[in-house]
């Protein structure tokens, strides 16, 4: 199973420093002897019969490019510490950059239609809320008997407040959606130009 995928565009620093450690037959022999398991640069001169000063060049390069690391230290017998090198986990894939503008206007059109939904709920909702006005006490009549008055309850709701209340908020709504998606569309505008 691969840990981590890589995603090169050709030119790309580390694209290069892969093509320069690829360059050599010998750093592929290096390559396939430590598909089997980790190995020392003693190790690697030996089954490959090159120098060991071959090996550390090669090996070098292809620590610098990130295919294969410094998986563990041992020490001799001699007390000198030898480096252990293994297979990085990861999967490269190197491929030029494209700007696919479907997707993108996918993406953004797909947030745009979000946004229109949501104003149009806000819109049909608020006069829904607003129709749960506030309660007042209106009085009705005297009673004959004790001269106190009785109290009627009764919604109070302006229908003016409410057609005010509810374009205000959609209005509100769609203009922080609309500018939200505008500053994304700045961003993806900015990378695109800054990665050309």
């Amino acid at each position: 199973m691969t840990g981590n995928v890589v995603v090169l565009e050709p030119g790309d620093e580390r694209a290069q420093k892969i093509a320069k450690a690829m360059g050599s037959q010998t750093a592929s022999d290096i390559l396939t002897l430590l598909a089997a398991g980790t190995k020392s640069l003693t190790d690697i001169t030996e089954q490959l019969n090159i120098p060991l000063t071959t090996a550390k060049y090669h090996a070098e390069n292809l620590l610098d490019a990130g295919l294969i690391t410094v998986s563990e230290t041992r020490y001799s017998i001699k007390g000198r510490e030898v480096k252990m090198y293994s297979l990085t986990d990861q999967l490269l894939i190197v491929a030029p950059k494209q700007t696919n503008v479907r997707a993108l206007l996918l993406k953004y059109s797909s947030l745009f239609g979000i946004v229109i939904a949501g104003t149009l709920a806000i819109f049909a909702l608020t006069p829904l809320l607003a129709s749960q006005a506030p309660v007042g006490a209106v009085p009705m009549a005297a009673n004959r008997a004790g001269g106190s008055e009785m109290y009627a309850v009764k919604a109070v709701a302006d229908s003016s407040i409410v057609q005010e209340v509810s374009p205000d908020l959609a209005l509100a709504f769609f203009c922080g959606g609309a500018f939200v998606i505008f500053v994304l569309l700045c961003y993806e505008a900015y990378l695109w130009k800054k990665k050309r």
